[in-house]
């Protein structure tokens, strides 16, 4: 059936009160069930698995996928079978609930990818995990207690959009509304499919899997496994002198990491972020390692490491790193402040009081003292945190707290007109602006920015996944206590897992950051090499840095990319998106391993022809599979593959 909805006459004559009234009359399930047992454990289950997938696609990409539609389909199509086992078939609102739980899940892997990585690594010092889970548990909650206030401006006065959130109501409603359920089976068996075979070749080509089965299992002196690499067939052969290695400016390719992998995982990341975003990342990869890289090496501006030798991570941290970093600090900032109507929306009606004596929807929505309690009490525990565990101190820890909200709510408006969460952007004004009053000590730059983007993030994301619950009729007061089991679950599947994956080799005294990204190794960390390099370009402005931290070279290439950033980031708004190129993306494919690009440009590419192939052919079964199917592809894809790759290093870990 149709969702109902308000008129834009009606969302901007009606007062609060009346469309609160409107919403319990014609939208409200009543006592449908929510968030039951099922649902809940559905979700937790769901969420520990997705927020696994994503901490290992942050590790790889630096990007964090939205597992809100993947979580609707998989629990769907569950409780669709299990109900012709007898099982009685989950409601529309509890299969809502299980996608609250799960995405609020996979929000956790977040600052584990980035500033808490980049506070290791400055710190060369582990975070202990129950430290870690515990800080960002509490980050969380407080994210909890702040979106749920601007729920009911953002949501049930103002009606905002809420564009992934909206789609995420309509599938669902798509899936219980008579006749479509075959779609909704038809997407889960491709998502199954395309996990399937994505799990099939990371087996094959799993390096431990393999040795595991072939020399423990059955006995075999020697194991064979399917090549990571796809060139890795070239390289047998210039081993054997057969051919020659391929070299830039004396260097050979593979060790400025310029190989092609087999990496489904990243395939299905490039189809969901489009061929715009991934030709970008293809053009500021092939300009830094071929064409920048090169010609600084060759007049020795990049010099070699000890012994003579280069590397991807060597030439990025010593020389292209910097230029990277500022082309997308300039472009996330010109894109923030370029559009005012995020900041006039963030805080208009701030502060404004509510005429209406009687809340129709008071015993159901989330009481506001709770946040009024609730937001101050978390937000000391979290300074405290940061000052018995990290060393910032009090006073930039509670001044952290009025930022969190400002942040909080120019990052919900942004995600509200344009699905877009700008963390990236707003990272840098904490880091600079708390870097700038204590640049000597990376800490305070580093954890002040991980509790205001986090707390910002996470409650506009969840403002997200709150809209499809306002559409179908949930009780907003359920939503909140399953975005709290997510949190929960995120935080038992996350923390023991992130040591498992990143810190089993780490023995004291060893370096945090080559044990957890090591050279040639498949997790690069790039967010977490943005965090600590915007840390050290603070310290180097405003602290005085080492004195060998920026060349001459390093600084001009510096002013180049933001004038760079500048002008693209303006012809991108100007031609409202029709630039073809995104500076943001160009600097991410400086600090992306050059193979994960590469793939995820392939995956790119293989969408856009489809698209273009069969968009407009819709009875085939090509514009089904390819166009409908879409979005279950990749997720399946990056599913299978992460599971796999996971799984690959516990056995290392456990059985090896």
């Amino acid at each position: 059936m149709a969702i109902e909805h308000l008129s834009p006459k009606e969302i901007r004559d009606w007062t609060p009160a009346q469309k609160d009234a409107w919403w319990l009359e014609k939208v409200y399930r009543g006592n449908m069930p929510q968030l039951t047992i099922r649902s809940a454990a559905t979700g937790f289950f769901l969420g520990g698995v997705l927020s696994a997938t994503n901490l290992y696609i942050g590790a790889k990409t630096g990007w964090t996928l939205g597992v809100g539609l993947t979580s609707v389909i998989l629990a769907y199509a569950a409780f669709r079978l299990m109900s012709r086992a007898g099982v009685r078939d989950m409601t529309i609102l509890e299969n809502n609930a299980s996608q609250s739980v799960a995405t609020a899940a996979g929000y956790m892997t977040t600052p584990l990818v980035s500033g808490i990585a980049a506070y290791m690594w400055i710190e060369n010092a582990l975070i202990p995990w129950w430290q870690m889970m515990l800080f960002n548990m509490t980050l969380s909650l407080l994210g909890v207690l702040v979106a749920f206030p601007m729920k009911r401006r953002f949501i049930n006065d103002e009606q905002q959009p809420f564009p992934e959130g909206a789609a995420c109501g309509v599938v669902l409603d798509a899936l219980y509304t008579s006749g479509e359920g075959s779609s909704g089976m038809y997407k889960a068996k491709i998502l199954a499919k395309a996990a399937a075979l994505a799990g099939f070749i990371g087996v094959i080509s799993g390096e431990n899997i393999m040795k595991l089965v072939q020399q423990k299992w059955m006995g075999f002196k020697s194991f064979w496994h399917l090549p990571h690499n796809v060139d890795a067939v070239y390289y047998w052969m210039v081993d054997k002198g057969w051919v020659p290695m391929p070299k830039l400016a004396g260097v050979p390719l593979p060790s400025l990491g310029l190989t092609i992998s087999l990496d489904l995982a990243m395939f299905g990341a490039g189809g969901l972020m489009g061929i715009r975003v991934a030709g970008s990342l293809l053009v500021g990869m092939l300009l830094n390692f071929v064409v920048i890289v090169p010609s600084m090496i060759s007049i020795g501006e990049i010099a070699p490491k000890a012994d003579g030798t280069f590397s991807r991570v060597h030439v990025l941290n010593t020389w292209a790193l910097w230029w990277g970093i500022v082309i997308m600090v300039v472009a996330s900032i010109v894109g923030l402040f370029s559009k005012p109507e995020i900041f006039v929306e963030a805080f208009r009606g701030f502060g404004r009081k509510r005429t209406d004596k009687k809340d129709v929807l008071g015993h159901i929505e989330l009481p506001v003292k709770i946040s009024f309690i609730g937001v101050p009490i978390l937000g000391v525990i979290g300074a405290w945190m940061a000052h018995a565990w990290f060393g910032v101190s009090w006073a930039f820890g509670l001044s952290a707290l009025p930022l969190i909200i400002v942040l909080a709510l120019i990052a919900a408006s942004s995600t509200a007109l344009t699905g877009i969460t700008p963390s990236s952007s707003l990272s840098k004004i904490p880091q600079f602006l708390f870097g700038a009053f204590d640049p000597k000590h990376p800490p305070t730059n580093l954890m002040t920015g991980v509790m205001c983007v986090e707390v910002a993030s996470n409650s506009s994301n969840l403002l997200m996944d709150i809209k499809p619950g306002y559409m179908l009729g949930a009780k907003p007061r359920q939503q909140a206590v399953g975005h709290v089991i997510g949190i929960v679950a995120g935080a038992i599947a996350s923390t023991p897992l992130y040591y498992l994956l990143f810190l089993s080799d780490y023995e004291p005294g060893k370096n945090v950051q080559a044990v957890m990204a090591p050279e040639g190794g498949q997790f690069g960390f790039p967010s977490a090499i943005q965090w600590k390099g915007v840390s050290d370009l603070v310290t180097a402005i405003f602290g005085g840095g080492t004195g060998k931290l920026l060349t001459r070279s390093i600084i001009i290439s510096m002013v180049v990319a933001a004038i760079a950033g500048l002008v693209m980031e303006v012809l991108r708004i100007r031609t409202r998106g029709r630039f073809p190129l995104s500076p943001l993306a160009i600097g991410l494919g400086v600090v992306l391993p050059p193979d994960s690009t590469i793939a995820m440009f392939a995956g790119a590419a293989f969408f856009w022809w489809m698209h273009k192939k069969y968009g407009e052919k819709k009875e085939t079964m090509g514009h089904k599979r390819w166009i409908g199917g879409h979005e279950p592809i990749c997720a399946g894809l990056i599913a299978g593959a992460a599971i796999i790759g996971i799984a690959d290093i516990l056995v290392k870990v456990f059985l090896l």
